[in-house]
């Protein structure tokens, strides 16, 4: 478990399948991804990233406000599973509800997560990509420090070509940047 002034980042419960099925199933949450998850495929996500902390020791962590508890999404690390020019590497990522937005959760806990990959994990670099139309992500992508060069950009190897979300952008963040603190 992590945790920051406002947020918990900790292991997934049975009690986030259902707000995180909902959360899937949001039109706007997945405005940026190529379908939205019914709940059987909501619910194998979390397998797998269950799955995933027991072999790698890390992942995307059930994301909650601290005061309340309520769950608002996840943030956390994951080694992408396609063919790319930066591959291998650490990925770190998040996904919200709606009524989280807006309100510097996605940053904080990311920065959290930045600071576990590069003290706890002592990775080098850590990734994160999008798709060239989500702005939101490549906003947090900024406010957390990381840094894009547009020569790194890419296709999105799973998406077919002409997919209206193929085109990607690529920010990367290193360890000396980060301990620099060059946010």
């Amino acid at each position: 478990m992590l945790k920051t002034e406002r947020l918990v980042l900790r292991r997934w419960r049975y009690s986030d399948r259902e707000p995180f099925a909902a959360m899937n199933a949001d039109p706007e949450v997945m405005e940026h991804f190529p379908a939205m998850l019914t709940p059987d495929e909501s619910d194998a996500m979390i397998d797998r990233v269950e799955a995933f902390f027991e072999e790698r020791g890390f992942g995307f962590w059930a994301l909650e406000i601290a005061e309340t508890g309520q769950f608002i999404g996840f943030t956390g690390l994951s080694v992408p599973g396609f063919e790319a020019h930066f591959i291998p590497a650490v990925e770190i990522g998040w996904r919200l509800t709606r009524s989280a937005w807006g309100h510097g959760y996605a940053s904080e806990a990311a920065g959290r997560a930045l600071t576990f990959a590069f003290d706890d994990l002592d990775l080098a670099e850590v990734v994160s990509f999008t798709s060239q139309t989500n702005v939101r992500s490549q906003m947090v992508m900024k406010r957390i420090g990381m840094i894009n060069d547009p020569a790194d950009d890419f296709d999105h190897p799973v998406l077919d070509e002409g997919h209206r979300l193929r085109p990607h952008v690529l920010w990367r963040m290193t360890a000396e940047r980060w301990r620099n603190g060059t946010r």
